[in-house]
């Protein structure tokens, strides 16, 4: 036979083609002779990883140097992905709450049986451990990114930092702030550079090394720990758990429903991009970039 009929049979199964073999063993037998061995039921391990790019370690190091030139002219610095998408109703959700009996949720996760789907896009604002969502029902667009970061511009971050002229972005290399991505370019020009003023650099995080930007570890997995088996039954419900979210290092956490419809499929075309006033860096180019204001190049 071969191998692979042998490896996936329980001890029972095990038993039964031995005794076909004349083998007259019992599965405790054959447990204690296969643990003798090493050999246990185990499951695949997440060890390897794929071929590093190479300029994996030059950016590391180029962006810790970008956060503590920011840091010394005291300027924002935060960093901004989207967390996973989450169902509203009255669906199981992971983790446990002390009570003396647990909500009875749905037995199937059925889309069909949502309220709606709810894309949680997050600002951290690096300097001052603070948290600030929106949370969209719409799609996840670099459109929808752009505008809740002038929404957080426009509500806190002028008025955290007034004297400010520039902020520094850290970013994951892909989804809706991919650095391949022209709207996502586009729009920090119009509404971020443009319209608020501001010189505007972005560093992405390398392909595969998005647990490395502080909104994954200070933020993301707080907001999961603060709805841990909680079902998120509303928006209202969710955007609680966010509001409530806190650590001891004293994070705080605002939250917002954006409604706002977005649309994907659109494009931006070159001569769209030629009139953009992105330079890019000389250090991993595709991936450090900044946007001046327009209207203050003379």
């Amino acid at each position: 036979m071969s191998e692979k009929l042998w490896i996936r049979r329980s001890l029972h199964h095990l038993k039964q083609e031995l005794l076909k073999l004349s083998h007259h063993i019992s599965r405790g037998t054959i447990r204690r002779l296969l643990h003798e061995r090493n050999i246990r039921p185990k499951s695949n391990r997440k060890r390897l990883a794929t071929t590093p790019n190479p300029q994996r370690d030059t950016q590391f190091r180029y962006i810790q140097h970008q956060r503590q030139a920011f840091e010394q002219l005291q300027q924002p610095i935060i960093s901004i992905d989207t967390k996973k998408r989450e169902l509203i109703g009255n669906f199981a959700q992971a983790g446990q709450t002390w009570c003396e009996e647990g909500e009875s949720v749905l037995m199937h996760d059925f889309p069909s049986d949502a309220l709606g789907k709810a894309i949680p896009h997050g600002i951290y604002d690096v300097g001052a451990n603070e948290g600030f969502l929106c949370v969209g029902n719409s799609r996840d667009t670099a459109m929808f990114a752009v505008d809740n970061l002038v929404d957080w511009w426009q509500q806190i971050g002028c008025w955290r930092y007034p004297q400010a002229t520039d902020i520094l972005i850290l970013a994951d290399g892909g989804g809706s702030n991919s650095h391949r991505s022209r709207l996502w370019k586009q729009q920090l020009q119009l509404k971020l550079a443009d319209l608020c003023d501001l010189i505007v650099t972005v560093t992405h995080y390398p392909t595969g090394a998005s647990k490395w930007n502080p909104i994954e570890h200070r933020l993301f997995s707080q907001i999961s720990r603060a709805w841990a088996g909680i079902p998120l039954t509303s928006f209202d419900r969710l955007l609680e758990g966010i509001r409530h979210t806190t650590t001891e290092s004293g994070l705080q956490v605002y939250a917002q429903l954006v409604t706002d419809i977005y649309h994907k499929g659109i494009t931006i075309s070159d001569a769209q991009m030629a009139q953009l006033n992105l330079q890019r860096h000389r250090v991993c180019p595709l991936w450090n970039y900044t946007i001046y204001p327009r209207r203050s190049v003379s």
